[in-house]
Order: C-alpha cells, then structure tokens, then sequence
C-alpha cells in the first residue's frame, strides 16, 4: 500500500524554513553575510549570472543577492504558501514598493477604510502627487460585493484589504474579494501582518499578493524594522523586484535578515501564548461597565465572528481593542496608570503595549474619517504580550479605576 506523504506541520516551516530534514556539515545558524557585492572567479561567471544563465548566484546584496536575504524569503514564501517573497527596510516599503510596481499616473485602486495610519496616508495623500487614487469600502460594506464593485472601473489595478484591520480588528472575507478582484482581472494584495502566517495563510483564500510588516510579530522582538512581500505567481514577483526594488533600493540589511529568522523561529510559540491570553483577557474586559465596546474575533457578538472562523485556525490573534466611556481624557488617563503595559505605537513584541489610536498610529486621519473608521477618541488598541495574564487583568483592573475614580 501506497503511503502518502505528508505535508510539513506549519511549526516545523516556521522552524526549519527549507531546510527540514537536510543535514550538512556546517554551523547550525547561518553567519550573517555583511557583504554588499560578491566575487566571481572569471568574467564568464558574471555575466552568465547577470544574464540569467545562472540562477540562485548572489551578486550584490540590493539587488537580493545575500544569502541572509535569500534565506528569510524562502522562509517566508513557504510559510504564506507562495512562489516566492521579497524582504524590505520596513512594512511600509513593503506597500509602497507592491503599490508603485501596479499604478500608472491616472491609475486607481479600492481598499478597505480602515487600515494602518500609514497605509492611509500612502493611499490618501501621497500617491495622488503622482495622479494615482485611493477608493475606500466603508466598514459596513467590507462584505457587500455590488459596494466594492460599484467602485472598479478600467483603470483600477488592484483590490487592497488588511487581513485583520488595524485598530478595529474586523476581519474581511478574502475569497470574496478575490473572486471580485478576479472577475475584473486585477490582483488582490492582503497585508496579514496581525493574523501572521500561522494563523491565516491570505493566499489560499484567492489573494494574490500578502504583504507584512515584519517589524511586528515575524520578527517579534521589538528590535528590527522590516517589511516582506510575498506573491503567488512569480511574475508578480519579478516585476515588484525588478520594476522596483531594485531601482528604488528599500532592501532589508543582512543583519536585520539575520536577526529576523531567528526571531520567526519562535512565531508559532509565542502566538499561542498571545491568542490565549488576548482572548482571555478580550472576555474580562466584555464584563467591566466602564468599558463600551470591545472588538475580538474570538467574541460571538463580533460582527465578523464567523468569517473569522472560517478563515483562521480557532485562534484570533494577539491584539484587543476596546472603547473606554468618557473619551480621550479617559482613555488617556486609563493608558497613565497601566503601567503593566508600555505605552508604544507599534504591537507584536513580547512586551504588553498599549496605544491610544486617535492621536498617534492614526493621527493621519481626518477626526470625521476615524469615527467612519471606527475609531474614536476613547478607542484604546492593546497588544498583548507573554506576560502572565492575570497580571496584565490587574493592571487593566486598576487603571480603570484610577482612570474613572481617580484614586
């Protein structure tokens, strides 16, 4: 009887990457490559590489040409279940670099209306300078098809969606963006830097291109920025790298690819600990009256609870949004006195952060935009880190009180 094989666990990918199963002689972590060119023995080897006669050489480390570099696409290319991936100096290189590579001047794309602050500012601001437009789905049509059709036309390039939007946590449903976006012939780009790989794999689903801020959880340490891209096809890939990266030359040091592995290493560790722990914690602040709203995908009442759960694994990721009664003052008071978390704008480490998104990660935002948005002056996002959670409750616990009773 035949036996057949099985396919990797994801836990062994985010350990191993491609290297599973193979034993060389050699050290067990790969040295960190602090070289810009490489060296070739004869001309004919250089311009054979150069040519495409030769594949998989490095040449010089912009172009991607860096065993550190190349290491960590791999990794991340299985993980998303991809051709192949591009790494970049930051998430927000990442976007830019996906999004110049697809538009024209006069050209256009839809996304979601809730989404980084940085994002919102890239596809509201900066890129109508080069005569390129932004439509934006409200959040209450993020699942309407004929919504999102409505604003296609013949020059929009691609669909655009956060996997698990920032701050207000709803989750789109990405095969029914992907069946729109292949119906007019265009890409369908997720950034799935919440959800991560271990949770929600966006290419599955019909997308054609994920994007990530690898600063947050891939990396998870709070140490490196970084972006990654990573495409079905490879034609996309091709015309991201060459049409792009490699003119433009936001590429990702060796040292930060170096430092980046090792810390995806430990992802589905410490995801675990966090989707525990968040959900917990998500359930605990549902119980206290000075709380308003709560947004987690785990909640039965969250708008989207469904499609969370056919898109994800029973986990629901490591970030908790709440709004607070009393707005900004409140909130602002509350994030003084939970000292069990420190006050950041960015989320994923092994740290608790909080961070009020009204003043800072989504500054960039008209104030009418965020509350369309979701997000209101007592809006406060949480990412949650591996404290133990009944030390993080108490620290919640009482800076509710100080923050409404002023003790």
């Amino acid at each position: 009887m035949e036996t057949k094989k099985r396919s990797l666990g994801t836990e062994s990918l985010i350990v191993h990457g491609p290297h599973f199963g193979k034993r060389e002689n050699g050290p067990l972590v790969q040295p960190i490559y602090a070289s810009a060119p490489f060296q070739f023995k004869t001309a004919q080897n250089i311009a054979d590489v150069m040519s495409g006669k030769i594949e998989n050489a490095c040449v010089y480390t912009r172009c991607g040409g860096n065993p550190n570099i190349v290491d960590l696409e791999n990794r991340l290319a299985l993980l998303e279940n991809g051709a192949g991936a591009i790494v970049t100096a930051s998430g927000m290189a990442a976007i830019a670099a996906v999004s110049m590579s697809f538009l024209q001047p006069t050209d256009n794309f839809v996304a979601c209306a809730t989404a980084y602050g940085g994002t919102y500012a890239l596809f509201n601001e900066d890129l109508k300078r080069y005569f390129m437009s932004a439509s934006f789905v409200s959040r209450q049509d993020y699942n309407n098809p004929a919504a999102i059709e409505s604003m296609i036309d013949g020059h929009t390039k691609f669909l655009y969606l956060e996997t698990i939007t920032n701050p207000v946590l709803d989750v789109i449903d990405i095969a029914l963006w992907a069946e729109i976006a292949k119906k007019h012939k265009i890409p369908l780009i997720a950034d799935n830097t919440f959800a991560t790989p271990y949770l929600l794999k966006p290419l599955d689903f019909g997308a054609d291109i994920v994007v990530h801020s690898a600063t947050k959880y891939i990396n998870g340490h709070g140490d490196v920025t970084a972006g990654a891209i990573v495409c079905k096809n490879l034609f996309d890939l091709e015309k991201i790298r060459k049409g792009y990266m490699n003119h433009f030359g936001p590429m990702l040091s060796p040292r930060d690819a170096y430092e980046i592995v090792r810390g995806l290493k430990s992802l589905h560790l410490r995801m675990e600990w966090f989707c525990r722990s968040a959900k917990r914690i998500a359930e605990w602040l549902r119980e206290q009256e000075m709380v308003k709203k709560v947004y987690y995908p785990s909640l039965s009442n969250h708008p989207n609870h469904n499609i969370a759960l056919k898109q994800m694994n029973g986990k629901f990721g490591g970030m908790v949004s709440f709004e607070l009664e009393g707005g900004q003052e409140k909130a602002w008071r509350f994030i003084d006195h939970a000292t069990a978390f420190i006050n950041s704008v960015s989320l994923g480490d092994l740290e608790s952060l909080v961070t009020h998104p009204w003043s800072t990660t989504h500054a960039a935002y008209k104030d009418k935009d965020k509350i369309k948005a979701g997000i209101t002056p007592g809006f406060i996002r949480l990412s949650i880190g591996a404290e133990h959670p009944d030390d993080l409750i108490v620290s919640l616990e009482g800076a509710l009180k100080k923050a409404y009773f002023r003790l």
